[in-house]
């Protein structure tokens, strides 16, 4: 398992480890699910009530998939955790966290000065998203 390197949460991590969203269906306890490029984050919506923490996986920096299962989890109102494991670059976590992600779970740890640095480079932005940051446009006009 790959530890945490940051985690944008107040609450207790969970400790149960993610199982996959195929054995997910068939256990009533599951707490943590991991997506893979290939699964469909649409199919835990029924459930996300129950779920504490979903880790989506970026096997290669080129695999956006991840970014759209983020936002299909939080506009359906999933408010548990949601981690990118894998390989998360430090010029991807600023847009990840846009997205929704909370947590990081990078598979080679990230410069701690780059990653704070990452979060903080865009004071304004031009799209809303989960992170319910207000536009640009919108400061601008109201």
């Amino acid at each position: 398992m790959v530890e945490v390197q940051y985690r944008f949460r107040d609450d207790e991590p969970v400790a149960d480890p993610a199982v996959t969203v195929d054995s997910f269906g068939d256990q009533t306890n599951a707490a943590a699910v991991r997506l893979e490029p290939g699964d469909d984050a649409r199919d835990l919506l029924p459930h996300l009530d129950r779920l504490q923490l979903i880790e989506v996986n970026f096997p290669v920096f080129g695999d956006g998939r991840g970014y759209s299962a983020a936002r299909i989890l939080r506009e359906a109102g999933y408010k548990g955790e949601l981690r990118a494991v894998g390989e998360v670059l430090v010029d991807q976590i600023a847009h990840m966290r846009r997205c929704g992600f909370d947590s990081f779970a990078p598979e080679v740890p990230l410069d701690p000065a780059d990653a704070e640095n990452a979060f903080k480079r865009f004071e304004h932005v031009y799209q809303p998203t989960t992170d319910q940051r207000a536009p640009i446009w919108k400061l601008r006009h109201g």
